[in-house]
């Protein structure tokens, strides 16, 4: 005899349960009743034979065996909609959602630029960003929220798979009339913690360049920290101290400002910026995959 399965719908409903922790938000974010979506998830717990959730007065918390379906029907619910997206676009050129992630230290470079290429060569295709951290977009990617990823290495991504799309130098911007301002590379020995200004903790420049140089992370609190590029290089324009950019950052501009003077820094090792990947789902549809590489390609994302 064969076993009762649970439905695709259950699964939403217990996934849209432990993203609202409400029974009443859960069945607004799905379009039903809060009866039916009760109805729904004790069919589930009927059919794996344990409750998922436990109900307490004002409170929903998942139980073990509810946060491991969860984690496993994401990954179900994920594959259904790329059989979905896959069938409805079987034959077509490249068209349909592509969702793809980008970190911040490139988005603001490349994008503007090639996107209207994207645009132009395929025009069916419904190309969505979202610019965040490295280990929100891989989370993303893990949750099916995101189909492909521009990310910095090294990164632990365990479920994802990545391919090679470029490295940038790293380089030094220090102010006008600074020590290190001269003509000539900057030693890499010279770059001092409490004198550097640094992206916040979480930018993935930021730990490689400083595992790249040997330098110690600044601690306490009397440390300056952009949350941005573009911060960082009005600060080093103010006099504040002195910083890394990525080369392609240099390239597109981003230095052009009085009083920054931007060096190359000299290391025993190159000073290779994080290589960029390009990651997405293990397992994920070859609509994906398509999409993946030709959508990166005309994006500018080249080794």
């Amino acid at each position: 005899m064969t076993a009762m399965l649970p439905t695709l719908r259950q699964l939403q409903y217990l996934k849209l349960l432990a993203e609202h922790a409400s029974f009443s938000r859960a069945a607004e974010a799905a379009h039903v009743s809060q009866p039916a979506l009760s109805a729904g998830v004790q069919e589930l717990e009927k059919i794996l034979g344990a409750p998922v959730v436990e109900r307490t007065r004002g409170n929903i918390q998942l139980t073990a065996v509810g946060a491991e379906a969860v984690r496993r029907g994401e990954d179900v619910l994920a594959r259904t909609e790329d059989l979905v997206e896959a069938a409805r676009n079987a034959g077509k050129p490249l068209s349909g959602r592509f969702r793809l992630g980008v970190i911040p230290t490139v988005a603001p470079f490349l994008l503007p630029a090639k996107l209207p290429g994207v645009k132009a060569e395929w025009p069916a295709l419904r190309l969505f960003i979202r610019e965040d951290l490295t280990p929100r977009l891989i989370a993303g990617l893990k949750a099916g929220q995101l189909d492909a990823a521009v990310i910095a290495l090294p990164y632990s991504a365990p479920g994802i798979d990545h391919a090679r799309i470029g490295d940038d130098e790293i380089l030094a911007a220090a102010p006008v009339g600074h020590p290190l301002a001269g003509t000539g590379p900057i030693p890499a020995g010279s770059l001092k913690a409490e004198d550097l200004i640094l992206l916040e903790d979480g930018h993935c420049l930021r730990d490689h360049a400083l595992a790249a140089f040997g330098i110690e992370p600044p601690r306490g609190e009397d440390v300056f920290a952009a949350t941005s590029l573009h911060t960082l290089v009005q600060m080093v324009s103010s006099g504040l101290g002195v910083s890394f950019l990525p080369e392609m950052a240099v390239r597109a501009g981003l230095a052009d400002l009085p009083g920054v003077v931007v060096r190359p820094i000299t290391a025993k090792a190159p000073p290779a910026g994080p290589p960029r990947r390009s990651c997405w789902r293990k397992r994920s549809g070859w609509i994906e995959r398509r999409l993946h590489y030709d959508s990166v390609r005309c994006a500018g994302f080249r080794p």
